[in-house]
């Protein structure tokens, strides 16, 4: 993987976790370095829920990454309120 290849994955990455987080009630709390962090942390998760199913570009399968980040994004938004509550 070259250093293109790996820019163009955050990209991607990032793109799906700002879907993602459209698609969710809460909010990725930070800019965009957050949300590549999430969009891999997404791709993770959803890889190993679902596989790798759908399009892919950039080595980053669209389906489970959107999938993936947007559990995280609900997840890490759900806890912060519950924390926030105490």
């Amino acid at each position: 993987m070259g250093i293109l290849s790996f820019i163009l994955f955050l990209f991607v990455a990032a793109a799906c976790a700002w879907i993602a987080d459209y698609l969710v009630p809460g909010a990725i709390p930070g800019g965009f370095f957050v949300a590549v962090i999430f969009g891999i942390i997404g791709a993770w998760i959803g890889v190993s829920l679902v596989g790798p199913v759908g399009p892919n570009l950039a080595g980053v399968s669209l389906v489970p990454t959107i999938l993936g980040s947007a559990i995280l994004v609900f997840l890490v938004s759900f806890l912060g309120k519950q924390f926030a509550r105490r």
